[in-house]
């Protein structure tokens, strides 16, 4: 299978540069099935996910809003020790992070130490000055968190960013797990691949834990924007396996700053609301008055400690990209310890010298904005052409906050099932950290996590959104 194996310049997850496999085990079972038996299971798996209705809406797309989640068969695997290494990497982070966001709205210690300018809190969008002098229960702001990690051609792992407000993705990791164990037993067996199917129960434990604490028996619901939302699988997914409910804004209402949930039994009191709806349309009386989504009064529950929301509003300020940069200092700041897992190299494009280093050195350089999402508006200077460039350096010089800029990093491969074969693709890993305390020992952390592939050949993009897939991420024992 891997005998004609194309392979590239970068680091491959599963073979070494002389083509010997790094996971002996794992590629001695794919071998022995052979290449036309596994393409036979790859079309029998997509089959499976378009029955099971495992979907995800892209919006716009000219065929149609709803999709099959594309999924590739051939797994992305880990070993266990370097599974550690990032597990405890990613607990000093997400900590520290939750740490900066508590102490950015209250004592501003790091602002006033001059480790961040204030400027470029000011300037953040999403900075919310409504949560200045707020503090949630158990401190708790940022109880789920998705963090991008790529793997450089040195073959170290690098954290290219942070995902604190609404990440997305965890019920893909779980069905795709649940697909695995049907369509490619015979690999499983033998293995010792780390369990993720406890998700949910450890997402529920996290939620119910940093309820307020006159909650004697805590409810918990997952608040959803509604079906035309493109991660409305995984918002009814979750709820379902965590076995609560799954509401939407005209569910819920606020009466003397509680929140009740309406039910044919009368209102029901509840205490931890995992929000899938951005900040911005949580409250038509806070932020956006044209909200039809969000709940009248929410906020003001949340701000008395009536109410957890998770994650609290304003930890998108720790997404910024451009804050990004600094999170090296912001660990160094609360742990006195070096970042575990290393940041890429980051350009602020607000900062003179770093701009003018940036608009000199485009066709070398990925230029992202500090707040889009999904992997838009990302300019990728080596493959872009030069009225793309020209558009970009136009960009960046009229609003330069909203801009950073990094080295054109080359994603490490995982082989995949192509038209053409068996072939490399580029990959990602967004793991999912939760977290139900004030310590770093309440932190939990998915082994393996979402692995997303880019499907396309030579594309760094991975996103779903525009055209990538995933793969299912083996942590072994």
């Amino acid at each position: 299978m891997f005998a004609d194996y194309a392979l590239p310049t970068c680091y491959d997850e599963l073979l070494s540069d002389k083509l010997e496999s790094r996971f002996p085990s794992v590629t001695l079972k794919l071998t022995s099935l052979g290449h036309d038996e596994i393409l036979r299971r790859q079309t029998l798996t997509e089959e499976r996910l378009r029955d099971l209705g495992i979907t995800f809406a892209v919006y716009g797309h000219q065929d149609g809003q709803e999709k099959v989640w594309p999924f590739d068969i051939l797994p992305r695997v880990m070993g266990h020790e370097e599974w550690q290494q990032v597990e405890q990497g990613l607990k000093q982070r997400i900590y520290s992070l939750n740490l900066f966001i508590d102490d950015l709205y209250n004592d501003q210690k790091i602002l006033k130490d001059g480790i961040i300018p204030e400027e470029m809190i000011q300037t953040a969008a999403t900075f919310r000055q409504q949560c200045v002098g707020h503090r949630p229960p158990k401190s708790v702001w940022t109880h789920i968190t998705g963090t991008d990690l790529i793997r450089h051609k040195d073959g170290k792992i690098y954290v290219l960013e942070d995902n604190l407000r609404c990440p997305s993705g965890v019920s893909y990791v779980i069905e795709n797990r649940e697909v695995m164990k049907r369509v490619l037993p015979e690999v499983f067996h033998g293995q010792s691949v780390a369990m993720i199917e406890d998700y949910p129960e450890h997402l529920l434990k996290t939620l119910l834990a940093t309820a307020p604490d006159h909650a004697d028996n805590p409810v918990a619901v997952v608040l959803t924007p509604g079906i035309y939302n493109s991660a409305y699988f995984e918002h009814s997914f979750l709820a379902q396996q965590m076995g609560v409910e799954l509401v939407q804004g005209t569910d819920l209402v606020v009466i003397d700053d509680y929140v009740y949930m309406k039910t044919t039994r009368g209102l029901s009191k509840v205490d931890v609301i995992y929000r899938r709806i951005d900040d911005m349309f949580l409250d038509p009386l806070i932020f956006n008055k044209d909200s039809m989504i969000g709940v009248p009064g929410l906020m003001d529950a949340h701000r008395k400690g009536n109410v957890t929301l998770a994650n609290a509003p304003g930890t998108g300020v720790a997404d910024d990209k451009a804050i990004y940069a600094f999170v090296p200092e912001i660990i160094k700041y609360y742990t006195g310890e070096d970042p575990i897992i290393e940041n890429v190299p980051t350009y602020i494009c607000s900062d003179p010298k770093q701009r003018d280093h940036v608009l000199k050195n485009l066709e070398e350089l990925v230029v992202k904005p500090t707040n889009e999402a999904g992997g838009y508006g990302i300019v990728l200077g080596p493959m872009a052409s030069k009225e793309e460039l020209e558009t970009c350096r136009q960009q960046i010089m009229a609003d330069p906050r909203n801009y950073i800029a990094q080295p054109f990093l080359q994603l490490s491969t995982v082989p995949t099932i192509c038209p053409e074969g068996v072939a490399p693709r580029h990959v990602d890993l967004r793991p999912f950290v939760l977290l139900g305390g004030n310590s770093i020992d309440d932190i939990y952390v998915l082994p393996g996590g979402l692995t997303r592939v880019a499907l396309v050949k030579d594309s760094m993009i991975v996103n779903s959104s525009q055209g990538g897939g995933s793969k299912d991420t083996w942590v072994l024992g």
